[in-house]
């Protein structure tokens, strides 16, 4: 008898299958998830309808770019048709990155923005890489992200990652 049928799915557990990998690839301990209690989240200090509102995503621009794995931005008045999210890990079997909205809602947040349930959209949209080192993230990309959030005058981001 198959474990899998359609009506009937076997979890996976990503906690442990994060462990492999990070062990496969050679580093000597295993993953071990992050935890940031003192994280900078904060209230609005104005309504969301008169907020700013800007877009980081983990996709980037084209495949040579997720091979450097740096950090970009890109204008939100032109609308990529595509962003390559290959080399990131996501279940390329059981889903797809065909809807662009659905991981860039820059059409939604304009549509939002329209509506008057947010101020504005950002000038520019930012990609941030993936990596497993923590310590790069939270103290390059997220202080160099947080520094271009900072220039473009957002007051809200949303976080999307892939």
């Amino acid at each position: 008898m198959s474990l899998y049928t359609p009506s009937h799915r076997i979890a996976v557990s990503y906690i442990d299958k994060s462990r492999e990998l990070y062990l496969h690839r050679g580093f000597g301990n295993p993953y071990r998830w992050a935890s940031h209690a003192n994280a900078p989240f904060a209230k609005l200090n104005k309504p969301l309808s008169e907020c700013t509102v800007a877009v980081v995503t983990t996709a980037v621009p084209d495949e040579d770019a997720g091979s450097k794995r740096k950090l970009w931005s890109a204008p939100c008045n032109a609308i990529p048709e595509n962003l390559f999210t290959q080399h990131l890990s996501w279940h390329k079997t059981e889903t797809h990155m065909d809807d662009l909205g659905s991981f860039l809602p820059l059409a939604h947040l304009k549509d939002a923005a329209e509506q008057g349930r947010i101020g504005s959209l950002g000038s520019r949209f930012y990609g941030i890489r993936t990596t497993f080192s923590q310590r790069q993230t939270v103290q390059e990309d997220g202080p160099a992200v947080l520094e271009m959030v900072r220039q473009d005058q957002v007051d809200a981001v949303v976080l999307i990652p892939i």
